[in-house]
């Protein structure tokens, strides 16, 4: 097991350490350690029920488990304040009140957080085209994630915690989320943690990502790094057996051939090679929705 003595630490970042998280007898995590460091985004990836929300809620002291939790070199409790002067967290359930309007909304949270940035709010208020003084209950749901970005990316603090944030929303509103946190917030000195069933969208914007299967981490390295260790190969599908003798996870067939991700270090004379998606890495690596147990 890591030991970890936070006596030590002085640099800055997230550090999770032998993190565990049972619902009775369920495991939903499972002796999770990992680190999120300064200037960096990265990508969360895994199944639904593979622990993904719950990571993230209890690296905002939302949940009670086992483990350590330290950010900045402090260790953190169970609902413990001090996470939310330097991390920000944004999920499809906006949280937001129906009965207030976009001004009241924003003025509440002025108010009531020490960091709220007021330049970069009106910044962003300008871009948004939201109506200040309509109801958020009359919003539409992308109308109300705009929103809530907003107030959000309104707060200066150091890591973004994103789960799902862009769930039931069209490709253009995807898209201009990711644009506006990549333009609007991100830099050298700021973390990004995002969690999403549409990685294509983001992993050319990931410096890092993580598998998590059934409670445990099984993948956590470098985008690049990742990448470079498999690859797609596609064959004509009368050869079939050639790609079966790799014992691939998952097999692929399409207009006469068919396709698995394989090592890289792996060729088949006379095939196809592309460079795989994390997607592709993932259901390798992982497996398919009929594997989960």
């Amino acid at each position: 097991m890591t030991v970890y003595d936070k006596t030590i630490d002085n640099h800055h970042g997230y550090e999770i350490v032998n993190l565990s998280k049972n619902y009775g007898k369920f495991r939903a995590l499972d002796d999770v350690t990992f680190s999120l460091p300064q200037g960096r985004i990265i990508g969360l990836l895994g199944k639904n029920g593979a622990g993904k929300s719950t990571l993230m809620r209890c690296m905002l002291g939302l949940l009670r488990h086992r483990g350590s939790v330290i950010l900045d070199g402090m260790q953190l409790k169970h609902r413990d304040h001090r996470v939310f002067e330097q991390v920000a967290f944004i999920s499809d359930a906006s949280g937001l009140d129906d009965r207030l309007t976009v001004k009241q909304s924003i003025d509440y949270v002025r108010n009531i957080h020490p960091k709220f940035d007021e330049s970069r709010c009106q910044k962003l208020l300008l871009l948004s085209n939201l109506p200040a003084n309509k109801k958020v209950g009359k919003l539409s749901k992308g109308m109300k994630t705009k929103l809530n970005l907003i107030l959000t990316l309104s707060l200066d603090v150091r890591y973004l915690i994103l789960d799902e944030p862009t769930l039931g929303l069209d490709i253009s509103f995807r898209k201009e989320f990711l644009s506006t946190i990549l333009g609007e917030y991100f830099d050298e000195e700021r973390t990004i943690f995002i969690s999403t069933h549409q990685v294509e969208e983001i992993e050319d914007i990931l410096h890092e990502i993580i598998f998590l299967d059934q409670g445990k981490i099984v993948i956590n390295e470098t985008v690049d790094s990742l990448k470079s260790k498999y690859h797609v190969v596609r064959i004509p599908s009368d050869q079939e057996d050639l790609l079966k003798n790799h014992n691939p996870k998952i097999l692929n067939r399409s207009l006469g051939l068919v396709y698995a991700v394989l090592p890289s270090d792996i060729n088949i004379d006379g095939a196809n090679y592309s460079r795989a998606s994390l997607s592709d890495i993932f259901m390798e690596v992982v497996g398919g929705y009929n594997e989960t147990v």
